[in-house]
């Protein structure tokens, strides 16, 4: 990488930084973090997705992309992704710099509704970092089943937390859950959780 690209993505890693924390002072509670994610969790959270799986790849608060650039990393086609953003600046950003992708800018939490113009096959996976544990319990719930009635038998639904504690419970019927290792590169640092049906 010659010193300019460098130099320019650095910059353009500044800018989102500064614009996710702007966002994060206007509206705390809907953007859950004060940074995007690290790329040692971007990356930890894309190695659950099989490149090779087929169908749509689900993105649900991707900010300005972070994980979405490691999912291509990993060998997602962007025109397989389809990045839920409630944020219209971030889905701006996001549609700029991922053309192929299909960007959907609404809330992720109604996902059986607003995935229904986009998904027509089952879903290779769900990769989300969606501040969870700001919601009550039901709305966590309904977000995972939701999810797991889009995802093909076994596929991940993989989703971060700064939190000890599961962002969705473990004992839930039918699903099974695991926990990375503390990714300590992350600041603060933070768990990849993958839960899947079975």
């Amino acid at each position: 990488m010659s010193s300019s690209s460098f130099a320019h993505k650095k910059s353009l890693r500044l800018d989102d930084e500064m614009q996710f924390i702007r966002t994060w002072i206007e509206k705390p509670i809907s953007t859950g973090a004060v940074m995007p994610s690290g790329k040692a969790l971007a990356a930890a959270m894309a190695r659950y997705v099989d490149p090779h799986a087929e169908g749509p790849v689900v993105e649900l608060g991707p900010g300005t992309g972070p994980v979405t650039e490691a999912l291509v990393k990993r060998g997602i086609d962007p025109s397989r992704l389809i990045l839920v953003e409630f944020n219209p600046d971030f889905c701006r950003l996001l549609r700029a710099r991922y053309p192929a992708a299909t960007v959907v800018q609404d809330d992720a939490y109604r996902l059986r509704r607003v995935l229904a113009a986009h998904i027509r096959s089952p879903v290779a996976a769900v990769v989300s970092s969606l501040p969870l544990l700001t919601k009550p319990l039901r709305a966590r719930l309904r977000l995972i089943s939701e999810a797991m009635a889009l995802l093909k038998p076994g596929a991940p639904f993989v989703q971060f937390t700064y939190a000890m504690v599961p962002p969705i419970p473990k004992a839930l019927f039918g699903i099974t859950a695991q926990a990375s290792e503390l990714i300590w590169l992350n600041l603060p640092p933070a768990r990849v959780w993958v839960y899947r049906g079975c």
